[in-house]
Protein backbone atom coordinates (compact mmCIF):
# COMPACT_ATOMS: atom_id res chain seq x y z
CA UNK A 1 0.00 0.00 0.00
CA UNK A 2 1.46 3.17 -0.88
CA UNK A 3 1.70 6.11 1.47
CA UNK A 4 -0.19 9.28 0.75
CA UNK A 5 -0.28 12.28 2.52
CA UNK A 6 -3.54 14.26 3.44
CA UNK A 7 -4.46 17.08 1.36
CA UNK A 8 -6.65 19.64 3.20
CA UNK A 9 -9.49 20.24 1.07
CA UNK A 10 -9.42 24.31 1.48
CA UNK A 11 -6.57 26.79 2.86
CA UNK A 12 -5.63 30.09 2.99
CA UNK A 13 -2.82 32.15 2.30
CA UNK A 14 -1.75 35.29 3.15
CA UNK A 15 0.36 37.53 0.82
CA UNK A 16 2.32 40.75 2.00
CA UNK A 17 1.42 43.44 -0.41
CA UNK A 18 4.09 46.60 -0.44
CA UNK A 19 2.51 49.02 -3.22
CA UNK A 20 -0.97 49.01 -2.39
CA UNK A 21 -1.86 50.84 -5.75
CA UNK A 22 -1.30 47.09 -7.14
CA UNK A 23 -4.02 45.74 -5.04
CA UNK A 24 -6.94 45.29 -7.40
CA UNK A 25 -4.16 43.93 -10.18
CA UNK A 26 -3.12 41.25 -7.54
CA UNK A 27 -6.69 40.44 -6.73
CA UNK A 28 -7.56 40.00 -10.39
CA UNK A 29 -4.59 37.81 -11.12
CA UNK A 30 -5.10 35.29 -7.95
CA UNK A 31 -8.63 34.99 -8.78
CA UNK A 32 -7.74 33.39 -12.16
CA UNK A 33 -5.63 30.95 -11.16
CA UNK A 34 -7.42 27.76 -10.75
CA UNK A 35 -9.11 26.24 -7.81
CA UNK A 36 -9.32 30.03 -5.66
CA UNK A 37 -12.67 30.11 -4.93
CA UNK A 38 -12.89 33.92 -3.29
CA UNK A 39 -10.18 36.23 -3.14
CA UNK A 40 -11.23 39.02 -0.23
CA UNK A 41 -9.28 41.83 1.74
CA UNK A 42 -9.87 41.68 5.52
CA UNK A 43 -10.95 45.31 6.71
CA UNK A 44 -9.01 47.11 9.48
CA UNK A 45 -11.16 47.27 12.82
CA UNK A 46 -11.88 50.66 13.41
CA UNK A 47 -10.24 52.38 16.72
CA UNK A 48 -12.88 53.83 19.27
CA UNK A 49 -11.88 57.00 20.79
CA UNK A 50 -10.96 55.33 23.83
CA UNK A 51 -8.62 52.99 22.07
CA UNK A 52 -7.04 55.99 20.06
CA UNK A 53 -6.66 58.14 23.69
CA UNK A 54 -5.09 54.62 25.12
CA UNK A 55 -2.42 54.92 21.90
CA UNK A 56 -1.55 58.74 22.23
CA UNK A 57 -0.62 58.01 26.18
CA UNK A 58 1.24 54.84 25.30
CA UNK A 59 3.11 57.44 22.36
CA UNK A 60 3.50 60.03 24.62
CA UNK A 61 1.42 62.51 22.37
CA UNK A 62 -0.03 63.86 26.15
CA UNK A 63 0.15 67.48 27.68
CA UNK A 64 -0.09 68.39 31.42
CA UNK A 65 -1.06 71.64 32.43
CA UNK A 66 -1.69 72.83 35.92
CA UNK A 67 -4.97 74.73 35.73
CA UNK A 68 -6.97 76.34 32.63
CA UNK A 69 -5.22 79.11 32.68
CA UNK A 70 -2.16 77.24 31.98
CA UNK A 71 -3.59 75.29 29.01
CA UNK A 72 -4.21 78.13 27.02
CA UNK A 73 -0.85 79.27 28.04
CA UNK A 74 0.64 76.56 26.37
CA UNK A 75 -1.36 76.66 23.11
CA UNK A 76 -2.05 79.87 22.75
CA UNK A 77 1.87 80.79 23.42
Amino acid sequence: MANTANIPAEGQLIVDIKDMSLINDIKKAISMLRGVGKVSRPRRKRMTAYERSLRDLDEGRVYEAKDVDDLFKQIFG
